[in-house]
C-alpha cells in the first residue's frame, strides 16, 4: 500500500498544533492586568505574538482533525470535526479581540500614562454576549476532543491512549484561565504532549501502511 496523504497531514497539523497551544502561555507575559505593567503587557508584541499562536493552533487542531477523520472514515470522528469547527468559530472572535483590540488599548494606555482605560478591557472580557460565545466555543472544542479521543480508542489501527491527553487538555481549557502562570504553562504543555503523541502514532501508522487509502 502507498501512503496515506491524510495521515501525514493531520500528523504535521496536530504537531504543529500541539506546539502553537505550549507556546502561547509560556511566550505571554503575565502581570497585573489593571496596572501599568498590565498595560505594557497588552501593548508588547510578546502578547499579540503569544495570542497569535493560540489562533494559528486553533485553526492547526481543525485541519488534523479532519484529517483523522479522514483516516479512519468513522462518523464519530466527522462528529468531533464538526463539533471542533464550531467551537474554534465561537472562540476565535474572542481570541481577536484580546489579540488587537486589547493591544490597542494597552497601547493607548502607555501613551496616556492612564491605567484606568484598562477598564475597558473588562467590559470587553465580561460581556455577556462575549463570555457566552467563548465558553460555548470552548465547550463544543472540548466535546468535539473528546469524541475524536474515542473515535481513536476505537480505531484498532492507533494507540488506544494517543487521543487522551489532547481531549483532556481541552476539556481543562477553560478552567486553566483562572490557574497561575505556571499552571497554564503546564496546561499548555499537556497539550503539546497530545498533539505531539496523536501526530507521531498517526505519523507511523502511516509510514507502515496500516491505515487505509
Amino acid at each position: 500500500m502507498t501512503a496515506v496523504p491524510p495521515a501525514r497531514s493531520s500528523a504535521l497539523s496536530l504537531i504543529g498544533a500541539g506546539i502553537l497551544f505550549l507556546l502561547y502561555p509560556v511566550v505571554r507575559p503575565y502581570s497585573d492586568e489593571k496596572s501599568m505593567a498590565g498595560a505594557r503587557a497588552m501593548a508588547s508584541s510578546a502578547w499579540m505574538a503569544a495570542h497569535l499562536f493560540a489562533v494559528g493552533g486553533f485553526i492547526l487542531l481543525t485541519l488534523g482533525l479532519l484529517g483523522l477523520h479522514l483516516v479512519l472514515g468513522r462518523r464519530l470522528a466527522l462528529r468531533a470535526v464538526v463539533a471542533t469547527w464550531i467551537g474554534v468559530g465561537l472562540t476565535l472572535p474572542y481570541y481577536g479581540a484580546e489579540v488587537f483590540g486589547l493591544n490597542v488599548i494597552g497601547g493607548r494606555a502607555v501613551r496616556d500614562q492612564d491605567a484606568s482605560l484598562l477598564e475597558l478591557a473588562d467590559q470587553f472580557r465580561y460581556g455577556p454576549v462575549a463570555m457566552t460565545l467563548f465558553g460555548a466555543g470552548l465547550l463544543l472544542l472540548a466535546v468535539g476532543a473528546v469524541m475524536a479521543a474515542v473515535a481513536v480508542w476505537r480505531s484498532g489501527t492507533l494507540p488506544r491512549w494517543s487521543g487522551v491527553p489532547l481531549a483532556a487538555g481541552f476539556v481543562l481549557f477553560l478552567p486553566q484561565f483562572f490557574g497561575t502562570p505556571a499552571l497554564r504553562m503546564a496546561h499548555g504543555a499537556l497539550i503539546a504532549a497530545g498533539g505531539v503523541w496523536l501526530g507521531l502514532a498517526l505519523w507511523r501508522a502511516r509510514r507502515t501502511a496500516a491505515l487505509p487509502a
